[in-house]
């Protein structure tokens, strides 16, 4: 059985259960001094927690005295009266009187837990209306807590207390364990301010953190949002307590006011944080502001022999805005009606102030910054930067950043440099618009200096030489030299170079006209620069030479690129003739053994027809041939080959297998034999050429055909309306080994039968397979034309074959 929860208890400290069992083990002096300094130290949190509870009891009884009309003791009867109905504690009933009548950021947050846990019990089945709801318990908790906390940190006379009433009261139930208060300074820099939860040597090792330094509070200060870690340590971050808690979730919230941040609020867990649900981040972002009332009023500390540091408000900064000499505005924040920052005023305006549209101080100073210049918060960010400088305390600065101003709504913009600084409660703006003649004249420079460019001017009356620094640079003398006149202009140059010099001065002093030349400079180092000069004259109001202006350029590397670029352009030109003798020799080569128009075979009851088509491109001239001849047997020699490569290597290994294949094809021998001997001489006689080829004997009198292959495709048979390739026969491709066996076959042919021979140029395609390619050959040799040529000119027009390779076609028509 347990006791009844005390007004004055918020946090259930006085909560105990009498049925626990109690330890009588006898103790020891040390035991017994520890407990009971554990027995005082819970008296004095539950004391603490009481006069916290009765604080808010007696807030709430204020309140239905001004509501009611009564007296201390009527409302306090009331106040009973009511928490019985509600069947709540007094201090709950307290706490909801205190949220209905406040309406602030502890309200939101209850209400948002009220809401939560609304929407979990209208979503859960089989639950009665009169059931008890934990979740409400936690809410009326959580109300508790935080009133609990507050009116702690109210109560506290420094940070350090705020930080005890924060964990004990508020962030305990949540599991956190420790909690850190960061101020900070003017300079972006963090001072713990105050803590709980850490071993005090820790606390005093982090007092200070210099600005720019990465750590939890900072990501916190410098995103202006509360950043959530599950482990810090995994993202490489140092903080506080680190080594204590090396795998604990951390929250860092930033505790600002009125778009000012004063501070951070640093949560710590024992483990890892899961991600939270959005009434707890409303809580502690409701603490961070509620640490922030307290870090508003806070003074950092001042060191031994230091003097206090005095904040400049608004007036002194204006008075330090008027004694600058680049335009500056003095902006104070701007607040809505919830005390938001929506807008900086232009407190101040300077008497250098410089408007890009040309409006008098008077139309800027007093109106609102995004009033003034609506373009702020556009592409420049002006505003956004503004305002993160008034919350962070982090100066910025830019340089060339775009100002725009809207005037009669057309845009007017200028280019500036800016700097933007907090000092007190207001933010100083400076800007420095870029002189359009100074930046010309840098731009000049620039280019001068990238194109290694050195101008001079020569005043021929009183001899005064004016030369700038680039050009000293290019002619390899001190600055402190003496210039080189014009008229001693070729004693520094090449002698073969002195005809140009000469025609330049008399075109330039003589003439009187503008004038160039290039030469090359001789320095006194030994170097040998060239150079172009560029001058013209200057006539005075009598049309007298007065003086002359000019600039020097170095064209050194310009000059050697030239020359490169010529012997490059000779040897491509001299290739490129080569290239184009060679394939011309090859063509000439493969036109006298193949010419592209070839007297026909007469044979009785026989059609015979070729085709060769070379390639397009004529460096690719390759080795593809084809023969048919009347031997002196009778048969008729049919063959199409095709030598691997291209160029004229190509073509003479190809001349020699064809004749060698006629000379062969006299012995009477058959086409397996003619390729057993052709293999050889592919082998031992051209150098190692592989080739591929189909021979075949057609014995006029029979209408029989012999036929072998080494490596080739084999011949189609065209057949009335069907087309068929012949059935294959072994024979390896032709150069490959010593010696080599191959197979015949004979086909019988009837009158009205094709038979077509070709290479792979004929079919072949990059991205199909030759079973593909040979199906679509088939298929578009039917029909069949009237005539043989028709229909080797037919095929060849319906090729589809894309590799640019030569193709020969061979064909016989019975008759």
């Amino acid at each position: 059985m347990s006791t009844p929860e005390q007004p004055g208890d918020p946090a259930g400290a006085l909560r105990r259960d009498v049925s626990d069992p109690v330890d009588l083990t006898p103790l020891s002096p040390v035991g017994r001094l520890a407990a009971t300094v554990d027995r005082l130290s819970r008296e004095v949190r539950a004391a603490q927690a009481e006069a916290e509870g009765r604080a808010l009891i007696e807030l709430a009884k204020g309140i239905l005295v001004a509501r009611l009309g009564c007296g201390p003791a009527e409302a306090a009867r009331q106040l009973a009266e009511l928490a019985e109905q509600s069947q709540a504690t007094p201090l709950e009933f307290a706490v909801d009187v205190i949220n209905q009548a406040a309406r602030d950021r502890m309200s939101e947050v209850t209400e948002a837990f009220l809401a939560a846990t609304a929407a979990v019990r209208a979503t859960a089945p089989g639950e009665g209306a009169d059931t008890a709801e934990p979740g409400e318990a936690v809410a009326e908790s959580a109300a508790v807590r935080l009133r609990a906390a507050e009116s702690g940190a109210l109560a506290a006379d420094d940070t350090q207390a705020v930080a005890d009433a924060l964990l004990e009261q508020a962030l305990r139930p949540l599991g956190a364990v420790a909690v850190a208060i960061w101020a900070v300074g003017y300079d972006g820099s963090l001072t713990l301010v105050g803590s709980a939860g850490f071993p005090p040597a820790e606390a005093a090792r982090w007092r200070y953190v210099p600005p720019d330094v990465a750590t939890v509070a900072r990501c916190g200060l410098t995103e202006r949002s509360g950043q959530w870690f599950a482990s810090p340590a995994r993202t490489g971050l140092p903080s506080v307590g680190r080594h204590q808690y090396p795998d604990g979730g951390r929250v860092a919230v930033p505790a600002g006011t009125g778009g000012r941040i004063h501070g951070v609020l640093e949560i710590a867990w024992p483990m890892p944080l899961p991600p939270q649900p959005p009434q707890v981040v409303r809580q502690v972002e409701a603490l961070a502001e509620l640490c922030a009332h307290t870090l508003e009023s806070y003074t950092p500390p001042r060191g031994p022999g230091q003097e206090p540091r005095v904040i400049p408000d608004a007036v002194e900064l204006m008075d330090l805005a008027d004694g600058l000499h680049d335009p500056a505005l003095v902006l104070v924040p701007h607040l809505d009606a919830s005390g938001h920052l929506a807008d900086f005023r232009i407190q101040h305006v300077n008497k250098r102030f410089m408007d890009p549209a040309g409006r008098p101080r008077a139309v800027v100073g007093g109106a609102l910054l995004l009033e003034a210049y609506p373009m702020a918060a556009g592409d420049s960010e002006l505003f956004q930067n503004v305002e993160r400088v008034y919350a962070t305390g982090e100066p910025f600065r830019a340089r060339h950043m775009n100002l725009t101003a809207l005037v009669d709504q057309v845009p007017l913009s200028a280019v500036a440099d800016i700097s933007v600084s907090r000092h007190g409660n207001a933010v100083l703006l400076i800007w420095r618009i870029e002189d359009e003649t100074a930046r010309l004249a840098s731009l000049l420079q620039h280019a001068q200096r990238l194109g290694r460019i050195g101008g001079f001017e020569e005043n021929l009356l009183t001899g005064e030489i004016t030369w700038n620094g680039q050009l000293f640079d290019l002619y390899g003398r001190p600055h402190t030299s003496t210039p080189v006149p014009l008229e001693e202009l070729a004693a520094h140059a090449h002698p073969d170079d002195a005809v140009a010099i000469g025609r330049f001065l008399r075109t330039l002093l003589h003439h009187r006209r503008p004038a160039s030349a290039a030469f090359r400079l001789r320095r006194p180092d030994g170097v040998t620069r060239h150079v172009r000069v560029v001058a013209e004259p200057v006539l005075d109001t009598d049309d007298r030479l007065l003086l002359v202006r000019g600039a020097c350029q170095d064209i050194s590397a310009q000059h050697w690129t030239e020359v490169a670029l010529a012997a490059t352009r000779d040897q491509l030109a001299q290739t490129e003739q080569q290239a184009v003798e060679r394939a011309r020799l090859t063509l000439q080569l493969q036109h006298a053994i193949m010419p592209p128009a070839q007297t026909p075979l007469q044979v009785p009851d026989l059609q015979v027809a070729v085709r060769y088509r070379p390639a397009e491109t004529e460096q690719l001239v390759g080795g593809d041939w084809y023969d048919a001849v009347m031997l002196p047997s009778g048969l008729v020699l049919l063959c199409v080959g095709d030598v691997a490569g291209h160029g004229i290597e190509a073509a003479t290994s190809m001349v020699v297998l064809r004749n060698a294949l006629r000379g062969l094809a006299v012995t009477g021998a058959g086409p397996g034999q003619l390729l057993s001997w052709l293999n050889i001489v592919a082998h031992h006689l051209t150098g190692g050429v592989t080739a591929t080829a189909v021979c075949g004997l057609y014995d006029p009198a029979r209408r029989t055909l012999r036929w072998a292959r080494a490596g080739h495709l084999p011949p189609v048979l065209v057949r009335g309306p069907g087309a068929q390739p012949l059935p294959l026969v072994r024979g390896m491709l032709l150069g490959a080994v010593a010696e080599a066996a191959y197979e015949e076959a004979e086909a019988q042919l009837a009158a009205g039968d094709t038979l077509l021979m070709y290479t792979d140029g004929l079919i072949e395609r990059r991205d199909r397979p030759v079973e593909e390619a040979l199906a679509q050959l088939l298929s578009t040799v039917r029909p069949t034309p009237n005539t043989l040529d028709q229909h080797l000119d037919r095929l060849l027009t319906y090729s589809r074959s894309d590799t640019d390779d030569d193709t020969c076609l061979v064909g016989i028509r019975v008759g």
